[in-house]
């Protein structure tokens, strides 16, 4: 059966196509092109066709899992239906901790979002960072691509990459987990990427599932001075091939970047760059543009996303208020989602003028629709219990400006 890629390739419209295109108002057949040429993809899961890309809403990501010392699959499962409620576009699941595929079942059992997860988290998790082999890693990625999984992170960080990190020194090193067990491996056994060395293989059990391939980012940085550097542009190198390979070979591709602390007048300027090497979506985590707002992250997130995505990011990952603290509670995904989903909005403005949600809003305020206004929120119960009881609002009472000119500015009848 076609993947997506080699029915765009091939001008057919398929059932997924013209569901997204319907959920986004745009024409199918031009969405068909935009798969066809690597700038959109669609992750799938049962029914639910999720779009993603150019000329398409920003999307947003929920990472949630257990870690192998913090480990409570009920709360997993509380935070994916928590993602679902609120408006999370997908999910990622990044679990290292206890019976993995059993929490992966529960949240695929409960909740209807495309899932993501990194194959080598749970390779390392069950078989030891000390003993795994490329086999293993492989034998994962077929486990969960039979599970259902809709996309899955790999991380192609290639020993050039890892020589120009031991050169720059940073202060922070290197913060992607998932690039730096894969770092690990290599240099345990001595050898390439086993991402890079078994891509044919692995390309065979993505097209398999049609499951999109998102290539990881690992040289992004920790903290805002440790800058843009040359291995953060061989990365971008080394990504674009692999994606563009993959991307040929009938697999959809998003590539990540630009994520991590950057500081906010460079963020543009990073999201950039990764547009102009290649069309493929692009997936930011974060990035956060002041490393100080420890507890309140969330926010320092919101701000660093609205510049990514109003400078063509296409996907975006939330930071809750627990980053670099611990895993998040139930409540802290909500927060840290809302505040993710406003700066998608935010540069969904500035890239397509969407605008319109803004502006009904607006005409419930200006004739006090508390109703119109709630159901115009992200978050409308959290809206009311922050509203007083009645019609009034306590912070003017009497001396409302709107009251008070309205008289003034509208003729009489």
């Amino acid at each position: 059966m076609a993947t997506l890629v080699e029915s765009a390739k091939a001008g057919t419209v398929t059932p997924q196509m013209e569901a997204v295109a319907g959920s986004e108002g745009i024409d199918p057949a031009l969405l068909c092109r935009r798969i066809a040429d690597g700038s959109a993809v669609i992750m799938q899961r049962g029914h639910r066709s999720v779009g993603i890309g150019f000329g398409l809403r920003t999307k947003v990501n929920v990472n949630l899992g257990t870690s192998n010392i913090s480990i409570s699959p009920g709360e997993e499962l509380k935070k994916a239906q928590i993602a679902e409620k609120f408006g999370a576009d997908t999910i990622s699941d990044l679990s290292m901790g206890g019976d993995i595929p059993a929490i992966r079942r529960e949240i695929l059992r409960h909740t209807t979002l495309p899932i993501t997860t990194v194959p080598i988290y749970q390779t390392a998790a069950e078989v030891g960072l000390e003993t795994i082999t490329a086999e293993e890693i492989i034998a994962t990625i077929r486990q969960q691509a039979a599970e259902g999984v809709s996309s899955m992170v790999l991380h192609c960080v290639t020993p050039r990459v890892l020589d120009l990190l031991k050169e720059e020194k940073r202060i922070m090193g290197v913060v992607s987990k998932g690039g730096s067990i894969t770092s690990v491996f290599m240099h345990r056994n001595r050898c390439g990427n086993p991402f890079i060395e078994y891509i044919d293989e692995i390309i065979s059990i993505l097209k398999k599932h049609d499951i999109v391939l998102s290539v990881g980012n690992t040289a992004r940085s920790g903290c805002i001075h440790d800058g843009w550097t040359r291995a953060h542009l061989e990365e971008i190198r080394q990504n674009v091939e692999v994606a563009r390979y993959a991307h040929q070979n009938g697999v959809q591709v998003i590539i990540e970047g630009a994520g991590g602390h950057i500081r906010f007048d460079r963020i543009a300027e990073q999201v950039r760059y990764y547009k102009e090497q290649s069309r493929f979506p692009l997936f930011v985590a974060g990035p956060l543009p002041t490393d100080i707002a420890l507890g309140y992250d969330h926010i320092a997130g919101c701000a660093g996303a609205s510049a990514a995505s109003a400078a063509g990011a296409d996907y975006l990952c939330y930071i809750t208020p627990a980053e670099h603290l611990g895993l998040p509670e139930p409540e802290h995904v909500k927060e840290g989602l809302i505040a993710c989903k406003i700066a998608a909005h935010i540069g969904d403005m500035v890239k397509y003028g969407m605008d319109d949600q803004d502006r009904t809003m607006a005409l419930s305020r200006a004739i006090f629709d508390k109703a119109g206004q709630y159901d115009c929120s992200f978050d409308g119960e959290r809206a009311r219990k922050l509203a007083a009881e009645d019609d009034l609002c306590t912070m003017c009472g009497d001396f409302c400006a709107i009251h008070l000119m309205k008289r003034l500015l509208e003729p009489e009848e």
